[in-house]
């Protein structure tokens, strides 16, 4: 079978938009999104100045991660190596969105299904060639079989100096460019704009500080001053998924622990209290990954029609068992039967451990997010979940003056301490790229800075550490017991919703 590739010759694009406008003809592409666009970069002062352009579009992936990460296998590839959509079966979860390099994909605001170029695959089955290429008044766009080695484009790929975008993902894209400038393929090489060449820039698109890819650019004489916005498709829903997920799986795992280390299964906070935090807290997390579908109705398809390689499909299964345990915990912790309770203790503690950590593997599969690729994720989640366990548990224990306070302050102070580790691993050890250092920046010394230093460090660890420390053995008085978890847990929540913005803040094409 034939594989499919494009050559955009940028030798000969002259940046009339033609491509783009065919597209969105051809395939009924609503306003305010597209599947190939022109983006323009100016360089140099005046009078020497030059225009150059970059026709944007879907790399078409020998490795899509978009297709790894879609949990009902609405990304697809044909037989000829088009990387295809199926909008009946997209349930508008945007995680494509995240795990695309290249902001090649959309939400068609009319179905709320991902949408993307697909090389005009009804075109190309007829024989005819996609509508950008057919309208191009330069023939600056050739397509054709990759691996035909008497095809045109075969030739240009193996005789003339091609570039791909962002090769270092490893996504092996199958869109090549000829004799195209490295600041317009490169997002991170020119300064977010204020306002383009006739459109104001969208208060919600991309930004992020200037980090200029070439060390001979001077920021002056690059610009940026046509492109198309792209908003940040996760918002607060995800930042309090994160929150939620963590005070379940925390709460039934610190339980469990303290069963199995033999802290007793009379002590009401882990028989009742633990597993109806978890019971009310996973369902919190279901209902908010439900309503941040734009598809809800098609959420069936995760569990029953589902795509093995993607983690938001083990994630669903995982958070479904970790609910019937927590159930069943509860009606044996009511029965007051702790025999069973002691051999339940074991299966809890490893599904909690796995509701907590998933979502490390999650966005690992969110190859556009370079932010969320660190190895540091699993650490923060398994630190996270035993801060908003402990967190929940000692304020509720706080009303009733329960026996497990001086247990819980003690966790509680060594979480805190040990999130105030990680964080700044997190964000202050090197990056391995650019874009990740970006992210970091942007909350250490960016625009996030004062929430995240007054808020998660001031607030939300240092405050609690100073009122927990001089009562780690007894515990603290109700009072200040109730009002250092409360800081704790929304600190906690804040850096979820600061590291959940920044990662989507750094533009991708």
């Amino acid at each position: 079978m034939a594989n499919l590739g494009f050559v955009i010759n940028h030798a000969a694009c002259i940046g009339c938009h033609a491509c783009t406008v065919a597209c969105k003809a051809e395939n009924e592409v609503p306003l305010g999104v597209f599947r190939t666009w022109v983006k323009y970069v100016e360089k140099g002062r005046y009078p020497n100045t030059r225009r150059h352009f970059a026709v944007l579009r879907c790399n078409h992936c020998d490795a899509a991660p978009c297709m790894t990460i879609c949990p009902v296998t609405a990304l697809y590839r044909r037989d000829n190596g088009i990387v295809d959509f199926d909008g009946g079966k997209c349930m508008g979860c945007k995680a494509c969105l995240q795990a695309c390099p290249y902001d090649a994909l959309y939400l068609n605001p009319n179905t709320n299904t991902a949408e993307k170029c697909h090389f005009c695959a009804h075109r190309v089955e007829l024989g005819l060639k996609p509508a950008c290429e057919i309208v191009c008044p330069e023939r600056a766009i050739i397509s054709g079989d990759l691996d035909d080695p008497n095809s045109e484009i075969s030739r240009l790929v193996v005789h003339e100096h091609v570039q791909v975008r962002k090769p270092e993902q490893g996504t092996h894209p199958k869109v090549f460019y000829l004799e195209a400038d490295g600041t317009a393929l490169d997002p991170g090489a020119t300064r977010p704009p204020s306002v383009y060449m006739w459109s104001a820039v969208r208060p919600d698109a991309n930004e992020a500080p200037l980090q200029m890819s070439t060390p001979d650019l001077a920021e002056d004489t690059v610009r940026k001053v046509y492109d198309v916005d792209h908003s940040a498709p996760w918002g607060w829903k995800v930042s309090a998924y994160l929150w939620t997920k963590a005070v379940a799986a925390g709460s039934l795992l610190l339980a469990a622990i303290g069963l199995i280390l033999g802290y007793g299964a009379a002590e009401h906070q882990f028989r009742i209290v633990a597993p109806l935090l978890a019971l009310l807290f996973i369902g919190a997390t279901n209902g908010l990954l439900l309503a941040d579908l734009k598809r809800p109705g098609r959420f069936w398809r995760l569990l029953l029609r589902p795509n093995p390689k993607s983690w938001l499909v083990w994630g669903g299964y995982i958070l479904t068992i970790f609910s019937l345990v927590a159930l069943v915990w509860l009606i044996v912790g009511i029965m007051s039967e702790p025999e069973t309770l002691r051999i339940l203790a074991w299966p809890s503690a490893i599904l909690a451990l796995l509701a907590a950590v998933y979502s490390a593997f999650l966005f690992g599969q969110a190859e556009g997010r370079d932010f969320w690729q660190s190895p540091l994720l699993f650490w923060h989640l398994i630190v996270g979940a035993a801060l908003a366990g402990s967190a929940s548990l000692s304020f509720l224990g706080a009303f009733a003056g329960a026996s497990t306070q001086p247990l819980l302050t003690g966790v509680l102070l060594g979480s805190l301490l040990s999130h105030f580790l990680v964080l700044m691993a997190e964000l202050l050890v090197p990056h391995p790229n650019a874009d990740a250092t970006k992210a970091a920046t942007l909350i250490v010394w960016g625009r996030f800075r004062e929430r995240f230093w007054g808020h998660v460090v001031g607030l939300g660890i240092a405050l609690p550490v100073l009122m927990l420390a001089f009562y780690a053995g007894d515990g603290p008085p109700a009072p200040l017991a109730i009002i250092a978890a409360l800081l704790a847990l929304y600190g906690l929540y804040v850096y979820e919703e600061l590291w959940i913005k920044a990662g989507q803040a750094i533009p991708l094409s």
